[in-house]
């Protein structure tokens, strides 16, 4: 980030797949810089992050793994920071998670032992690049910059800036996190929308605003896939000439059974921006 802007992928393989794990790395190895491996709302039973981020290095794709407190204690949290900083991981990535009544596990009991500042704050002292994520369009918008300050305190570097409708409101988010004295380097995530089957899958995604007509450009075109990746690179390059941005994260994923479909247009879309 210090030479170039980094492409940071989502991680499109199915959960507690190693087979899918490995193929999906492997189509995108040689195209993004690293992928943003989390959870997801219909996956909320996965690998250890520890473990995931062992499959996909293994694989020859770096990781910046996500980091939720919606599943385990701060004790087991410190044994994943543990287990992470011995993987060898980018970063960590700083969430509180969603509860577990949303999702496919709402039988299962939600710990939030920690939230995402003071997990930030647990990942640094285990000597991590930590980032952690802001939702400039999500009420109350005007605490957004000074909650994000709290989070550079606790020791985030870097901000993912979830979609927040287009290039101008994630300059003014910057614009007024800069005024409050907030220092850091930020990812705004871009929307890759390649059918209407990962249509559907993004609009699960919390805090999510799109830019106006995005879907419908994309949805309408006789060829959506390569719409959607014309689409996302066209967001990308406005985005990336905001003075703060270090890089954009390309956000999404497959429906069953297309992830290494997904994990191709991935691929793709970096390869054009670069």
């Amino acid at each position: 980030m210090r030479s170039r802007p980094i492409v940071v992928a989502d991680f499109p393989a199915q959960a507690i797949d190693a087979e899918s794990i490995a193929e999906c790395a492997g189509i995108m190895r040689d195209s993004v810089d690293v992928v943003l491996a989390g959870d997801a709302g219909n996956a909320r039973v996965q690998f250890p992050p520890a473990y995931r981020a062992a499959l996909v290095m293994a694989a020859g794709l770096q990781v910046w793994s996500g980091f939720n407190c919606r599943d385990r204690n701060r004790v087991a949290m410190e044994g994943e920071l543990a287990a992470l900083q011995h993987a060898g991981v980018a970063g960590v990535h700083c969430v509180t998670g969603d509860h577990t009544a949303t999702g496919q596990r709402p039988d299962a009991a939600p710990v939030f032992d920690l939230d995402s500042t003071q997990a930030a704050s647990l990942a640094r002292s285990f000597g991590h690049l930590v980032s952690v994520a802001e939702a400039p369009a999500t009420p109350p918008t005007e605490r957004r910059p000074e909650r994000l300050l709290e989070k550079t305190r606790a020791g985030a570097e870097v901000c993912f800036v979830n979609h927040s409708g287009g290039a101008a409101p994630v300059a003014d988010f910057i614009a007024r996190s800069t005024v409050m004295g907030v220092e850091m380097a930020y990812i705004p995530c871009v929307p890759l929308i390649v059918d209407r089957g990962s249509a559907e899958l993004l609009k699960t995604f919390t805090t999510m605003v799109l830019p106006d007509g995005y879907l419908d450009r994309i949805l309408g075109a006789p060829d959506p896939f390569s719409e959607g990746i014309a689409a996302a690179v066209e967001l990308s390059r406005e985005l990336l000439q905001i003075d703060g941005v270090a890089g954009i994260n390309l956000s999404g994923g497959a429906t069953p059974g297309r992830s290494a479909w997904f994990a191709e247009a991935l691929a793709r879309t970096s390869r054009e921006l670069a």
